[in-house]
């Protein structure tokens, strides 16, 4: 049997049954969700058990109770095939007055959410699950801390990730399933996540047959534009551009609001801080897929192509730099934004934890002239911060691909390899 492989949201699903009776883990297919949540479960209920499927839906249309008998923390895997186990679940946690009862992990929204009564607000906390950070595959050394550079702002590391071996990752992707495999056979795993998530996954999400090659076309479109704001109406020109049938801005909306719901795409919220002038800040989300791979997938592109088109390889990266400080941050008790104004000034990530601390990223893929521009936009960025209304920043880091040391420049700001970082 395959060693389990820890993953930094094993110390969150362990935290969080200590303070709720049940935890909800969601993310992609084929993450890792089940495998982490059978790592605490005392009794399992596999709900898509095929011999068993029709009979625990039935069961949870008419005793929901009976499903959830088991030694806990009992875990429903897969529980959305069955929304009425939501509130048969709350009803319990009430009734038990314990914690750490109940795991649940979900690939999808529910959707009939019609069957659920109670928002669950108490009972229930939720973890997201994404596939695994550099650091979590064994691909990152970790001799950088996220929370180090919080704290004390220590930068000591070093690593000897190549471009080919960081182009190979990004197309490789962070899922489980793909970490020891012969690399060829690795970098199938993405292409036929991609395939699955066209073919059928994406009609779980609303029980809506789709075109699936207007679901490629999307996908194509969407990967060309990740790290920007563009809006549905652009993607479903991009779409339609160089084909004869087009697709209609509702259907661009369907089509992503499915994908949204199988977790394939996250979104990344704007960040609004207090600012010395009026700058108008765009307020737009930024579009990025759960993990680079699904994008270089979309895109039909290996890791030849990457390194022969540093451009693409560029928004590639970045995906994988977001994947990674997301999964960190989660950590952390924090969230990334990203930040763009009217005047122009982007800053890629902005790490921001629940104590109002917060750092300035800057995703580079390498050399000193993109260094130098990111070191640039961090100092111009840093100077409109009104720090009379809050926090300075912790740290200001550029986040390259390439790179053999991680260091403190005289100027104070961080410059960090990928393969360098852990939470």
């Amino acid at each position: 049997m395959k060693e389990y492989r820890k993953r930094i949201a094993d110390d969150i699903l362990a935290r969080k049954l200590e303070g709720k009776g049940a935890v909800l883990i969601e993310g992609p297919k084929w993450c890792g969700k089940t495998t982490t949540a059978e790592q605490v479960a005392a009794s399992i209920l596999y709900m898509d058990d095929p011999e068993k499927k029709e009979q625990n839906i039935s069961m949870s249309e008419l005793n929901p109770k009976r499903l959830l008998k088991g030694d806990t923390p009992r875990l429903i895997d897969e529980w959305q095939i069955a929304p009425k186990l939501w509130d048969a679940i709350r009803f319990e946690v009430d009734h038990r007055r314990e914690l750490g009862q109940f795991v649940l992990t979900g690939s999808a929204v529910p959707v009939d959410t019609k069957e659920i009564t109670h928002s669950g607000t108490g009972r229930f906390t939720w973890l997201t699950m994404r596939p695994m950070s550099l650091y979590e595959s064994g691909d990152s050394t970790g001799d950088v801390s996220l929370k180090g550079l919080f704290e004390n702002n220590a930068v000591d590391g070093e690593t000897d990730m190549t471009i080919d071996r960081l182009a190979f990752l990004a197309c490789r992707g962070g899922w489980p399933q793909a970490i020891d495999m012969r690399d060829d056979i690795a970098l199938d795993q993405a292409r036929d996540y991609y395939d699955a998530v066209v073919r059928s996954d994406i009609n779980r999400a609303d029980n809506i047959q789709k075109n699936s090659e207007k679901v490629r076309r999307l996908m194509r479109s969407y990967a060309r534009n990740q790290g920007s704001q563009v809006p549905n109406t652009v993607l479903a020109r991009d779409v339609s551009a160089n084909d004869e049938e087009s697709m209609s801005h509702e259907t661009v909306v369907s089509y992503l609001n499915a994908l949204r719901k199988i977790f394939v795409v996250e979104d990344m919220p704007a960040w609004n801080p207090n600012l010395r002038s009026k700058t108008a800040i765009r307020s737009s989300d930024t579009r990025y897929y759960v993990d680079p791979s699904i994008a270089a997938a979309a895109l039909g592109i290996g890791p030849n192509d990457l390194i022969n088109d540093l451009n693409t390889f560029g928004f590639i990266f970045e995906t994988l730099c977001i994947r990674d400080l997301r999964v960190f941050a989660d950590a952390l008790d924090g969230q990334v934004y990203h930040y763009r104004d009217k005047e122009g000034q982007e800053c890629d990530a902005v790490v921001h934890l629940r104590n109002g601390q917060y750092g300035l990223v800057e995703i580079k893929l390498g050399g000193d002239k993109l260094i130098e521009e990111g070191v640039q936009s961090l100092k111009k960025m840093e100077s409109k911060i009104d720090t009379g209304k809050m926090k300075a920043p912790s740290f200001l880091m550029v986040l390259t691909g390439v790179g053999d040391y991680a260091y403190r420049r005289k100027d104070g700001v961080c410059v960090v390899p990928i393969g360098c970082l852990k939470h």
